[in-house]
């Protein structure tokens, strides 16, 4: 079995390869290529905070499991277990932080290139963390980017933020003084905080807007408020509605704000853009089918 370091992803795994894979990955699930079991997650008792998740996945080549621990003091530490569908054999225990950071992106990129107007040539980031900066690598690769417009709430750790993106990826990427500066008349819009609360209001949101909310996979968390979920919005897109029940509280707590009403979102391989006016909705929470094809790519470009 081998052991496949942080390093050797970050210099095997590309993000426009990421982008394709990722891609690759939701066909599978729509055509019953791939099965995507939801996470689960251990609540350690003491008062701690610490948290064991789970995850598990399969296609026709691989299958595995992520698991991950995380408190609020030391963060998260990410592994996945890689096995070969036609045998069981344990190919690779892969460090996966990085895994799991460049998927993630890669699944907005995604959801942009299908659900975003062509045109979109402006990105509005609000969030400045672990996962913002895989977001913009990857939504950079599907829509070219005329400028990058990044808020967070302490300004030193956005301007930094801002300066480093401009650098690593040749964008015109700034730091803006509000959430609503970032956003407005922004083609497209990531969310990327772990916020309980909204972080934008429903109308700074430009028509023709496509979101990416990505930074909570908790249903006592949401990043967008009732109003843009429910009514706005013309099309509300998830990587699986399963996952969403089970995680999204962008979605739950409107509904459960409104007893009686549907739920809106269809899964992304269902989802289409019809009209350039339109405001879209991609809720990712994240899918182990998405960290197999990853893993599986790297186990075989290092080890093929």
């Amino acid at each position: 079995m081998k052991f496949i370091t942080e390093q050797q992803v970050i210099e095997t795994l590309t993000m426009p390869r990421a982008v394709e894979l990722v891609d690759e990955c939701f066909r599978q699930l729509r055509d019953g290529e791939a099965v995507n079991h939801p996470r689960r997650r251990v609540m350690t008792p003491g008062g701690a905070g610490s948290i064991l998740h789970y995850m598990a996945a399969g296609n026709t080549g691989y299958f595995g499991i992520k698991v991950y621990s995380s408190n609020p003091k030391t963060g998260a530490h990410f592994t996945f277990l890689l096995y070969r569908s036609a045998d069981g054999m344990p190919l690779a225990t892969v460090e996966a932080n990085h895994l799991g950071q460049i998927r993630t992106g890669a699944a907005s990129a995604v959801a942009t290139k299908y659900l975003a107007r062509e045109d979109a040539d402006v990105l509005g980031v609000i969030g400045s963390g672990f996962q913002a900066e895989t977001q913009i690598a990857a939504i950079s690769v599907v829509r070219k980017l005329r400028e990058v417009r990044v808020w967070s709430r302490k300004a030193e750790r956005r301007g930094e933020f801002a300066r480093r993106c401009a650098e690593k990826f040749g964008l015109n990427a700034r730091a803006t003084e509000t959430a609503r500066e970032a956003v407005e008349e922004a083609g497209i819009v990531v969310t990327a905080t772990g916020s309980k609360e909204p972080v934008l209001e429903a109308g700074w949101i430009s028509p023709g807007t496509h979101i990416n909310a990505m930074g909570s996979n908790w249903t006592t968390k949401r990043e967008l408020p009732s109003e843009l979920v429910m009514d706005i919005a013309d099309v509300v897109a998830v990587d699986s509605v399963e996952d969403a029940y089970l995680e999204s509280g962008d979605l739950m707590i409107p509904l459960s704000e409104r007893p009686g009403a549907a739920f809106r979102a269809v899964e992304l391989y269902a989802a289409k853009r019809t009209g350039a006016e339109q405001i879209t909705i991609f809720k990712s929470n994240g899918l182990a089918a998405q960290d197999v094809a990853v893993a599986a790519y790297v186990y075989e470009r290092l080890y093929s």
